[in-house]
């Protein structure tokens, strides 16, 4: 019923928003002089204002034609290796003859689409052989196809690692952690020739008892019962997955936004001042990101439900008790991290990151405990929040060079990188993980310390 609602709202505001819009073009227009006065352009933001926020913001695409390798341009063109009923690997594919590492970013099904990850593709764009999980808007899919579940998921990631073959290193953004660190642990197990070289894990769940956020005591405090009953609605009839449950995404897109409700409130006022003083930089900017932020997808509900009971409240992959069914032939696996051997891990996460805290993603070095030393790496990020782990300058300039470093590290095959293009973004080498650093055990230390700070400095304030 909820579904409904939010698309009769829609529809009884499209004609509002038309409005808007026409007002808009008029108040923008050059041959216009009302546009030119302090006036125009206030009626002018005004109209933007209001036909952003009723609008529904559809799929994006990646618009990246070229990437500059040795300071020349080189063509990007992308091209769909494998299209599956919920996910397509896509592949960008550039027009060189370099042998550059092949890497597979496992986007998160987390209610916004792939290209989120834009700027995380267009970073390693230049020395690197990128493919991606594209996920798709599970409304759109017909219940002829069945459901898709965490399994499914893991599934999923094993069948294209295995595609693209042994010379491959695997990215995780977020949410995928737990079912990329799944799939490689099945395969390890099964020492399969097409365990992937590197695994990078970049602020993901892999133990949200480590450090509390927002989002874990949310799903720990509430029952599945509950969110079985207040967030899970069928597609409406008139979509092509219609009467399909999924979590939608405008429910997601709801939590992120509450999250930080005063941080998206003053971008919003700041991008109305851009308008009205006209600057069109600044506010062109702003339309860029939340055109991308605004764009969601609904999501399986038999795999959101399965995810928030596995990794958020029963905590079957730390605790050893994680199991894969597959979905060929129903059998049950047990998927245990220390059977990984040969995948050498890098663990990113951010200082400031409000969605997986510190710890959550280093756990998994405990749970790899099989791997020697030598293949283990972590990296913390100071002043980055969880957006600014996989896009932004500190991504740039910080994170991607030391997962550029670990994967080249890991394939030594691959022709150079470009004196010019080390100028400038520098080579970084990545920290051995050590485990009196970096472990569990440190990191709760470490946030006792700076809850004590927090409260002392609110004592003294």
């Amino acid at each position: 019923m909820l579904y409904h609602l939010y698309d009769l709202q829609h529809a009884m505001l499209t004609p509002a928003r038309l409005g808007a819009e026409v007002v808009k073009m008029a108040f923008q227009s050059p041959v216009n002089p009302a546009s030119y006065t302090p006036l125009g352009r206030t009626v002018s933001a005004s109209a933007e204002m209001f036909e952003r926020m009723t609008r529904r913001f559809g799929k994006p695409s990646f618009e990246l034609p070229h990437t500059m390798i040795g300071g020349k341009a080189v063509l990007v063109t992308e091209e769909f290796i494998v299209e599956k009923p919920f996910c397509s690997l896509l592949h960008f594919k550039r027009a060189t003859k370099r042998k550059d590492p092949k890497v597979l970013i496992v986007a998160p099904m987390s209610g916004h689409f792939a290209t989120l990850l834009r700027g995380t593709v267009e970073a390693l764009l230049p020395h690197h052989d990128v493919y991606i999980t594209d996920w798709v808007d599970t409304r759109m899919i017909p219940l002829s196809e069945g459901q898709f579940n965490l399994d499914d998921y893991i599934n999923y990631v094993r069948q294209f690692l295995s595609l693209l073959g042994p010379n491959t290193s695997v990215i995780a953004v977020c949410q995928p952690a737990v079912p990329v660190l799944a799939a490689v642990s099945l395969m390890a197990a099964e020492n399969d020739p097409n365990q992937p070289l590197g695994m990078i894990l970049m602020g993901g769940p892999i133990d949200t008892r480590v450090s509390k956020t927002q989002v874990t005591q949310t799903a720990e405090e509430r029952p599945l019962s509950w969110f079985k009953r207040s967030v899970i609605n069928a597609v409406p009839f008139y979509y092509p997955g219609a009467y399909r449950k999924v979590y939608p995404g405008f429910l997601q897109l709801g939590g992120f936004m509450s999250m930080n409700l005063d941080k998206h409130v003053g971008k919003h006022l700041d991008f109305y001042k851009h308008l009205v003083t006209g600057d069109g930089e600044s506010a062109e900017f702003h339309r860029k990101f939340y055109n991308e932020y605004n764009a969601v997808m609904d999501l399986p509900a038999e795999f959101y439900l399965q995810t928030v009971d596995v990794v958020f409240q029963r905590h079957l992959l730390p605790k050893g008790l994680m199991k894969w069914r597959d979905p060929l032939t129903e059998h049950l696996y047990d998927v245990l991290p220390n059977k990984i051997k040969h995948t050498a891990l890098l663990t990113i996460e951010g200082e400031l990151d409000d969605i997986s805290a510190r710890g959550q993603t280093t756990a998994a070095h405990d749970l790899c405990y099989s791997l020697p030393q030598s293949k283990q790496f972590h990296h913390f990020q100071l002043g980055c929040g969880h957006y600014g782990i996989f896009n932004g300058g500190k991504w740039r300039t910080q994170i991607m060079p030391r997962i550029r470093h670990f994967i080249r590290d890991l394939d030594k095959g691959c022709d150079a990188i470009p004196e010019i293009d080390l100028k400038e973004i520098p080579d970084l080498v990545p920290e051995r993980y050590d485990r009196d650093k970096h472990g569990i055990v440190a990191i709760r230390r470490w946030l006792t310390e700076r809850d004590q700070r927090v409260k002392d400095d609110r004592i003294t304030g």
